[in-house]
């Protein structure tokens, strides 16, 4: 079997596609969300995207409790109570089969996580070249985490350099060093979270300390590719005077570099609420730790400062 072959044949999971995306990279971009992450940050907007295998997503208010589910899983996910009230065990493993989705008359259900093989994916990226061209955009794989299947990410950025495509992900940096090395190769830009300096409070929040994904950063930015920092912001959490000047601290020494683009903050939101509600899992936050405009405009200001590039992203 030659390379081009094994690239084809070579899959993906995924759980989501989005176009006309303006973002997350430069220009006009397609993102490919890739399935399974090492993290489970309190703030995840995807939690769909933690695990690796597909997983049943259940609008509890739109069921009829009409049970045509129940026949059609070869796996008996489906069940129906002592009351006639349609159940999920959640204690089963989902094939992704979709035959559930499918006899579904309400669209209650959803099956999240599907396999594509690179071919396809290329296919639909492709269908946007012409845009990518005239913004400067491009390909950017999300998650999830992109570093859980390496081998299909280098697939996919590999077949768009190919193609002249632009190539970025959106990373955790969590991983090890040989994975980071044979991903930079064909990226074009990282998107690279940095969620808390402090390695005990990242472990709190995220499930992970924090000293390989710092050592990964470090390593692209002496190697000269191309990083954008990513700070996720929550009040209370990682917004404090002292979180800010660590993390300005730890890039002062790479603010020169051309590769090095600056910093983006991403204020916390509360878009993924309804997903952990069809999940059947409870949302970790407690409160609401949004920050206002005030908050952020502190933090942007505080950060110029440095001669840092920096922005407010607001999805």
């Amino acid at each position: 079997m030659n390379n081009t072959t094994t690239v084809v044949e070579r899959k993906a999971r995924i759980f989501n596609i989005q176009k006309y995306n303006m973002y997350d990279g430069p220009g006009l971009r397609t993102i490919v969300f890739f399935k399974g992450c090492p993290l489970r940050c309190q703030w995840c907007s995807n939690p769909e995207s933690q695990l690796v295998g597909p997983q049943v997503m259940f609008k509890e208010k739109q069921c009829v409790n009409c049970g045509g589910c129940i026949p059609v899983c070869p796996v008996n996910i489906h069940r129906m109570s002592a009351e006639g009230v349609h159940i999920v065990d959640r204690d089963k493993d989902c094939l992704g089969c979709k035959a559930c989705e499918e006899a579904c008359p309400q669209n209650a259900l959803a099956i999240i996580g599907e396999m594509k093989s690179i071919a396809e994916l290329i296919e639909i990226v492709e269908e946007d070249k012409m845009f990518y061209d005239t913004s400067g955009g491009g390909l950017t794989i999300g998650g999830g985490e992109v570093l859980m299947q390496p081998d299909a990410a280098v697939s996919l950025l590999t077949a768009c350099k190919q193609r002249g495509i632009n190539t970025a992900i959106e990373t955790c940096g969590y991983a090890r060093p040989k994975v980071i090395e044979k991903i930079a190769k064909c990226t074009d830009l990282f998107l690279f979270d940095v969620k808390h300096m402090n390695s005990e409070r990242h472990f709190e929040l995220t499930g992970v300390r924090n000293e390989m994904i710092l050592e990964n950063l470090q390593w692209l930015l002496e190697n000269r590719y191309n990083v954008r920092i990513r700070m996720p912001l929550l009040k209370g959490v990682n917004d404090g005077e002292k979180e800010i000047s660590e993390l300005v601290e730890f890039l002062k020494e790479y603010q020169f570099l051309k590769n090095f683009k600056g910093v983006d903050l991403l204020p916390y939101h509360k878009m993924g609420v309804n997903k952990y509600n069809q999940l059947e899992v409870e949302y970790p936050i407690q409160g609401d730790p949004k920050l206002s405009d005030t908050d952020l405009e502190n933090i942007e200001n505080y950060i110029k400062k440095f001669d840092f590039p920096v922005a407010v992203i607001r999805h």
